[in-house]
């Protein structure tokens, strides 16, 4: 019987070697055997290797020719018009502070498409000048701006002012082919004012918004399937000198916060947090005098704060937020239904604490876990907020990883939604019949 084993090995080797040098060739044996099939080859490289990965293409943005009253007009005065805005009549934007400062993305996005090196670097957004070449359309209609200017003056006069300009812009792309080609899905308006374009949202609903939250529109107008979150623009300035030896115990506070809390909707927990928090040791809880010292006040508060409140506005988001990611102040953030800038590629876990309207109405809960938090993890937070802060800045010249930088990839992100509606819409006789 062992001899019979002996010649059934042998037989076996001889195969092996037969296989192995058969036409001079070297054949990877251990594919030939399950044992091996899960190991994988020595030299495997990742697929996802930047050597092998294409230039992105930048999004390709058609921006409409409209007269200045609709934009940079009312930087100008009010009621001021003149021809579509090139780079030599761009004006400055003015160091506004308060509501104006907060709701500036639609001059920072028009901006960035009529900078003179647009199109010439790797950037997310390029502007075309052939319509047919455009993967959006942008609609440079300062709707935030036109709100506060004329509409939050209590002047009904300038009030319908703001009303006809909204109409005037409905008006016109509900005549424009490229606008009737997708229904307007392909079109990109900002309204980062929760009162912009008040009353005629629902005319050009299908379209990409660029919002601050979704605390007022219903959400068959406005909603995270479709529109874009952005960032409101910073009041306080940019912290550049946070470079202490000891960032963590340099800063003195354990939670700050500076602001009005007579707030209507979800600003009401305002007040309750104000009896919780005011008067504990190592917080400082300033309501309804912020008038006094102004933003200078805000600044040194968050510069000298571990942890910055972010309580619910008349919205579910507010300013203070990204006030204080660029204080490098870790945010403690209240609200049940806030949504985040770009939070497909920023994990705000990270950097931020999260509690829920309910949490934060229980005595000393807040405190409690703010002081759980080591030295150790506060400075892993710190230094994620240091190197995301560029993600909130608008600027111009426009920078690559900036906050309209990141706003145009976001709109991007929405294209292929986009693309599917549009294409169903053209052929189905009978619309959403699965709904």
């Amino acid at each position: 019987m062992s001899s019979k084993y002996f010649v059934c090995f042998t037989i076996f080797i001889l195969f092996i070697f037969a296989s192995i040098f058969y036409s001079g060739r070297t054949i990877d044996y251990r594919s030939k055997f399950l044992l091996f099939t899960s190991l994988p080859p020595s030299n495997a490289t990742p697929c996802s290797s930047s050597a092998t990965q294409p230039r992105r293409r930048p999004l390709n943005v058609y921006m409409y020719d409209l007269g200045m009253k609709y934009n940079v007009g009312m930087l100008k005065g009010p009621h001021y018009d003149g021809p579509p805005v090139t780079i030599e009549t761009l004006p400055e934007f003015p160091h506004y502070t308060g509501l104006r400062r907060q709701h500036t993305v639609e001059y920072w996005m028009l901006a960035s498409l009529l900078y003179p090196e647009n199109g010439t670097k790797q950037q997310e957004a390029v502007r075309v000048l052939n319509p047919d070449s455009a993967d959006v359309f942008f609609v440079p209609f300062f709707s935030s701006l036109s709100y506060d200017t004329y509409h939050n003056q209590g002047n009904e006069t300038e009030s319908k002012f703001d009303d006809q300009l909204q109409a005037e812009i409905v008006d016109f792309l509900q005549k424009s082919k490229y606008w009737k080609r997708s229904a307007g899905r392909d079109h990109v308006i900002p309204m980062q004012h929760p009162n912009a374009f008040k009353h005629y949202r629902d005319k050009v609903n299908a379209a990409i918004f660029v919002v601050a939250d979704f605390g007022r529109p219903s959400p068959s107008v406005s909603n995270l399937r479709k529109d874009v979150v952005a960032p409101y623009g910073h009041v306080v300035e940019t912290f550049e000198a946070d470079n202490f030896s000891d960032p963590y115990d340099s800063r003195t506070t354990l939670l700050f916060f500076r602001g009005k809390t007579k707030r209507k909707a979800e600003g009401k927990d305002r007040k309750q947090l104000e009896k919780i928090l005011s008067g504990q040791k190592d917080v400082v809880f300033e309501a309804n005098g912020v008038t006094e010292g102004g933003v200078n006040a805000s600044t040194k508060g968050m510069r000298s704060s571990k942890f910055c409140l972010d309580p619910a506005g008349d919205t579910p988001s507010s300013c203070r937020l990204f006030d204080a990611i660029v204080s490098h102040c870790v945010p403690v953030i209240v609200s049940d239904k806030i949504e985040l800038p770009y939070e497909d590629e920023i994990d705000y876990n990270k950097f931020s604490i999260f509690f829920s309207r309910e949490e934060a109405k229980k005595e000393g809960y807040i405190l409690d876990q703010l002081k759980s938090i080591s030295k150790t993890k506060w400075l892993e937070m710190w230094r994620y907020l240091k190197n995301i802060t560029h993600h909130f800045e608008y600027q111009y010249p426009p920078k690559n990883g900036d906050a309209v930088s990141m706003l145009w990839r976001q709109v991007k992100h929405k294209l292929p939604a986009v693309k599917l509606a549009v294409h169903r819409n053209r052929r189905l006789k009978v619309p959403d019949w699965w709904r």
